[in-house]
């Protein structure tokens, strides 16, 4: 038991905190730039550390090879006169596809790669970095963990966990104990109640 307990507040806390991964990290990616413009040049450009690995340059004939090789985890695919058609005000696609074996950095990292692209576009076609002027403006603060790390959290989330499984563990071994030694029948006829009895182990 006391073996348990050292282990559940040691290193069943951290590798909690550290197994989930809050953030895409030095992801691999991969532009196939089909238009050669400088909207597509400036998207390429826009992938870099800490979050991707900054971004090869493939052909269209390399795709299936390299994400069988798992050479790259997001390959971004970036379709001709992309520029023009955004110059044009059409609305062009750009096609992403993704290596989902780690599911949660394949998911988050789609995220990344869409708001990355949105916002570059977005700039070219403006010129400028132009923001909304909302009425009303949300601002939040954290006052205990100001950078959101996300392995703060996780390791609040598993003490609480972990002592909430270890009230029902030693409440169950401290009643069986009890029943062993013929005080629990003293207990049930005392004037509690077993919800009494129950909290006062735990």
């Amino acid at each position: 038991m006391i073996i348990l307990i050292v282990f559940l507040f040691s290193a069943q806390i951290y590798s909690r905190s550290t197994a989930i991964s809050e953030s895409v990290n030095n992801a691999s990616i991969a532009i196939v730039d089909e238009d050669h413009s400088t909207l597509s040049r400036n998207i390429a450009n826009a992938f870099y550390p800490p979050y991707f690995k900054f971004a090869e340059q493939i052909s269209a004939s390399e795709v299936d090879q390299v994400m069988d090789q798992d050479r790259f985890m997001f390959v971004v695919i970036i379709p001709p006169r992309f520029e023009a058609d955004v110059r044009d005000g059409r609305l062009p696609s750009v096609q992403i596809d993704v290596d989902a074996t780690a599911v949660t950095q394949a998911s988050l990292g789609n995220s990344y790669i869409q708001s990355i692209i949105t916002k570059e576009v977005n700039f070219f076609v403006n010129r400028s970095n132009a923001t909304i002027d909302y009425p009303v403006v949300l601002v939040q603060r954290r006052a205990f963990n100001p950078n959101g790390t996300m392995s703060w959290f996780s390791s609040m989330g598993a003490l609480l966990d972990n002592v909430t499984l270890l009230a029902i563990i030693l409440t169950g071994a401290a009643l069986l104990r009890e029943r062993e030694h013929g005080t629990i029948e003293h207990l049930l006829v005392m004037p509690l109640t077993s919800f009494q009895i129950i909290m006062s182990k735990v």
